[in-house]
């Protein structure tokens, strides 16, 4: 028999290091993890651990819908350097050019903090989820809440504990983001990731939730404990996360946006290399613009951005910088052994051919 040119010297696609993987996140005590993965062999591999449902007993087998938090605000700063790409939007102009006296107060003045700050986490603005609103969570569960009124909430804090290097993590600031995106394009943040991202790249199972407080089936279900127990916390109005954690997705789709990304398809050159611009951030990482380095084996780095949203789900990722490998997880529940997660991502991806 003759084996075509084409594929003689192919090698094939070998599943067992994946499976390995999946196996280990089995054991790190969470309710259900959504697991996708991209290499050069195996192209994407989607599967799953535990539990999407733990009334149901449903497994988790990797097409599950989930809210991926903090991970928007990736897909935030992108929209955001596309108009800077566009020369709609300057990186070092102020806060204030675009809404002008929002930010004057003792502590803080919009004069003074860019768009780069905010997208770097440099503005020195506090968290509005520090506020006192805030302190009971399931108060505001159904609630319509704009980003603006977040924003407002953040006036009234005292500035947050910084890094050296000026860093302070604010889901504030990308809610800001979100704000010059509509004064400038006229459309919300949602809208705009709609039609700069979702559309072009054929995202299915990517939407801006708005007040949707339910997520479409396959769904993986978020869970907080409560009293020793694990509540179903996944129906929530996470319209307050706007741009800085407010879309719903599934591992795939987070996956191709990545891809995309990291392999020039959605910005420039010259706004990719902003991106990938970092600062040093708390816990010994570096923080670009909307991404985040990770180097947890000398000279081996990936890039990501970790999510948490108050119904338990939680995100983690990792990139190759060439885009050609990826680790995607969707995890349904707050607790769990999280350096076991980071060290079982980071030897995966690490590993993938």
């Amino acid at each position: 028999m003759t084996i075509p040119a084409a594929s003689a010297g192919t090698p094939r696609c070998d599943t067992q290091r994946i499976q390995a993987a999946v196996k280990d996140l089995a054991s790190v005590g969470a309710s259900g993890i959504s697991v996708t993965v991209k290499s050069p062999r195996c192209g994407v591999w989607s599967g799953g651990a535990g539990l999407a449902d733990i009334r149901t007993g449903r497994k988790v087998v990797g097409n599950e819908h989930s809210r991926i938090a903090s991970n928007t605000k990736t897909w935030t700063a992108t929209v955001v350097l596309q108009l800077v790409g566009e020369g709609r939007i300057g990186l070092d102009d102020t806060v204030d050019k675009y809404l002008p006296g929002l930010i004057r107060t003792e502590h803080y003045d919009g004069r003074k903090i860019t768009v780069r700050q905010l997208l770097q986490h440099t503005s020195g603005l506090p968290d509005y989820m520090d506020a006192p609103f805030w302190s009971d969570l399931e108060a505001h569960r159904w609630d319509h809440i704009e980003p603006l009124l977040t924003v407002e909430q953040t006036l009234t804090l005292p500035p947050p504990d910084r890094t050296p290097s000026g860093f302070a993590y604010s889901n504030t600031n990308y809610n800001l983001a979100g704000l010059i995106v509509a004064k400038v394009t006229g459309r919300s943040i949602g809208a705009e990731i709609e039609q700069r991202i979702i559309k072009p790249l054929g995202l299915r199972d990517t939407y801006w939730p708005g007040d949707r407080t339910t997520l479409p089936e396959p769904d993986l279900r978020g869970y907080v404990e409560q009293g020793g127990k694990l509540v179903d916390k996944t129906a929530w109005n996470v319209s307050a996360s706007d741009a800085s954690g407010a879309l719903v997705t599934t591992g795939a789709d987070t996956t191709a946006f990545w891809t995309a990304l990291w392999t020039g398809k959605l910005l420039a050159p010259a706004q990719l290399a902003e991106m990938k611009r970092t600062v040093p951030e708390e816990e010994g990482g570096g923080y670009g613009l909307g991404v985040e380095r990770y180097e947890h084996t000398p000279g081996f780095v990936t890039w990501g951005h970790s999510g948490y949203m108050e119904t338990g789900h939680k995100v983690r990722n990792a990139v190759t910088g060439d885009g050609q490998r990826a680790v995607t997880l969707l995890i349904g529940s707050e607790q769990f052994d999280s350096a076991k997660v980071d060290t079982i991502v980071d030897d995966l991806i690490r590993d993938l051919r």
